[in-house]
């Protein structure tokens, strides 16, 4: 997987880099010192020009995030297999018996660590394997050194993508403990202006009319149990239910039972829909909206019907209202109305289910709710 641009694996690529050039320096050096050794000098003069035109290559493409991909990968793995595999005929096998290094020498392990960098310990260690083959191939004899160079190679293949894969996690730790502190200074900032303004506002409404009678002082109760749930809600505290609330199942009729009134006809299945705690409550809060929608706008008269489809359940909330005028929805939502938005299609969305509204003028509005079973 890739690095973004400025991850934590940029400065192994550079040192990645850095290696491929200094191990091309030494192969120059060992060339000019052995050149009179060689079976072919002019093909061995070739086969480094190749590799430091490849080098060059290699530290332009590895240096773009968006190249680190498999064809720049596989081509130079095979590059450097190639030049590694005329090594006998170029250098001579006669020299090589004589102790004459191996053309590649240390420049070969430059595509080991490419891949495990880009890979971690399993790319490493395959290439690795590759080029320990290939190098043992080119020997004729194969004693304890050549073994040393192969663990050698294994080592930093391993190690190298070990490395790297820790790179990768710990950037993206970092990224998500950024997102969360970014969240939580978000949601500090939004409860200093809810405290400022919502709060008070509720707050006020409780104790003016607390003592009121008839609908005012519902009013003022109903204001008092928002502004709770609202500071719960911004700061953050525990569920009233207490620890734990979350665990088992509920059945979702006993939820949606207390919206059943002389209005609100509620149908479901005899036996009881068992549903994941959270997912019950936020289907039923869900349900409410609709419903609260129903009151608002269709003169409160309503039909919900609950179907357990086994994989998904299913609730759907009809009323003989007028309709919803065709745009009225994104209007609404562009104006800052948001209960259809977020209290229903919202929730419904963040359980993994999906809403559908059906309306029409003078034919009233059905809103099916469908979520998934599995506990989220």
């Amino acid at each position: 997987m890739p690095s973004p641009p400025g991850g934590f694996e940029v400065p192994l690529w550079r040192a990645l880099t850095v290696f491929r050039l200094a191990s091309l320096a030494y192969v120059c050096v060992l060339a000019v010192r052995d050149a009179d050794r060689y079976a072919h000098p002019l093909a061995v003069g070739a086969l480094v020009l190749v590799m430091i035109v490849w080098t060059g290559a290699t530290a332009l493409g590895y240096a773009r995030p968006a190249w680190r991909r498999w064809p720049l990968l596989l081509a130079d793995l095979g590059v450097v297999l190639a030049i590694v595999l005329a090594t006998p005929w170029a250098v001579g096998r006669a020299a090589l018996a004589t102790g004459v290094p191996t053309l590649g020498v240390a420049w070969m392990a430059g595509p080991v660590l490419a891949w495990a960098v880009s890979g971690g310990r399993r790319r490493g260690t395959v290439a690795a394997l590759l080029f320990a083959g290939a190098d043992l191939a080119t020997r004729e004899r194969i004693g304890q050194s050549s073994f040393t160079g192969v663990i050698l190679m294994l080592l930093a293949g391993v190690v190298v993508g070990h490395v790297a894969r820790l790179a990768v996690t710990a950037e993206e730790r970092l990224q998500r403990a950024v997102e969360l502190e970014a969240a939580t200074r978000e949601r500090e900032r939004l409860a200093r202006g809810i405290h400022d303004s919502v709060l008070q506002v509720l707050a006020l409404v409780q104790r003016r009319g607390a003592d009121l009678p008839g609908e005012a002082g519902e009013l003022a109760r109903l204001a008092g149990e928002q502004e709770a749930a609202l500071r719960a809600l911004i700061t953050g505290t525990a569920d009233p239910a207490g620890p734990g609330a979350d665990a088992g199942e509920v059945d979702l009729r006993s939820l949606l039972g207390r919206y059943a009134s002389s209005t609100v006809s509620l149908s479901a299945p005899a036996t009881p829909v068992p549903l994941p705690r959270p997912v019950a409550r936020e289907l039923a809060a869900a349900t409410g909206a609709a419903l609260d929608n129903v009151g608002r706008h269709a003169g409160g008269r309503a039909w919900v019907l609950v179907e357990d489809e086994g994989a998904t359940v299913t609730v759907s909330v009809r009323d003989e209202g007028p309709g919803i005028p065709a745009g009225r929805l994104a209007e609404a939502a562009a104006q800052g109305r948001l209960g259809v938005t977020q209290s229903i299609r919202g929730r419904v969305a963040d359980l993994g289910g999906t809403v559908r509204i059906v309306s029409a003028p003078d034919a009233g509005t059905e809103i099916e709710l469908s979520v998934p079973r599995a506990d989220r």
